[in-house]
Parts: C-alpha cells; structure tokens; sequence
C-alpha cells in the first residue's frame, strides 16, 4: 500500500503559528519542533497500524477508515473523529474534546515524501516526512 513503510520528519511549514493556535504552550512547541518524529505505517485493507516514534513519546495506534477513535496528541490534547481516503489522500476529521474545534489532517505520498498536512481554526501547516 502507498502510506506503507518508515517515515521520519525532514522539515515542517508553519507549524509553529499552527500548535499557538492549537493553544500548546511556547516550551512545549519549541520542544515540538524538534522532536525528531519517525512514523511506521502499516496498511491492510481498510485497517491501519500507526506507530509513531518521537523524543517525547512512543504510541501505537489502530484504527479502520471510516470508524471513529479517540486519540491524544504528544501535549495530552484529546481528539475523537476518523480517517478516509479521497483517492490517494487520505483525510483525518477531528473534534477536540476540550472545546468540540475541528482539526482536519491529511496524509499524501508524493514520491519518497509523506506529507502531512494540518489545519485547525483557518491555520495551516505541513510536516514533510522522508521515507527511511
């Protein structure tokens, strides 16, 4: 599958401004800029295992397209919501628990690059990973 394989973070767009609108904290987003993030990302199917790797935390996730899960961002933020696929992205629609906002992100391979984009309350942001 496309999403398969190691990824580790090369370089990020924005995503600073993005995490001040997320409201993390400026330590926890200095901190966050340079957590040397890898992702392993394993697809069968419908069906995706998401390890991710950083300075700060390990998690392993599973989920299905389609079928809602809760999950916790690195700063303890908590989101429940799911992923699809759009042709050959695919989409993430999350709601804070904290504050019902919605964080939409989304995964495109382009080459030997993931891209992952962000957007929360009109802010966006990528993390460009490098396949390893």
């Amino acid at each position: 599958m496309t999403f398969n394989g190691n990824w580790k973070v090369d370089r990020s767009d924005n995503y600073e401004k993005f995490m001040e609108q997320m409201g993390i904290n400026m330590v926890k987003r200095k901190l966050a800029a340079h957590d040397n993030l890898k992702i392993t990302i394993e697809q069968t199917g419908d069906k995706f295992n998401v390890k991710e790797n950083s300075t700060f935390r390990n998690l392993e996730i599973d989920f299905t397209l389609g079928i809602p899960f809760e999950y916790s961002l690195a700063d303890g933020t908590e989101l429940a919501g799911s992923w699809t696929m759009e042709g050959a992205m695919m989409k993430g629609v999350f709601n804070r628990k904290d504050n019902g906002k919605q964080l939409t992100t989304t995964r495109v391979v382009e080459g030997d690059e993931l891209i992952q984009s962000y957007n929360y309350e009109g802010v966006d942001a990528k993390r460009i990973f490098k396949k390893c």
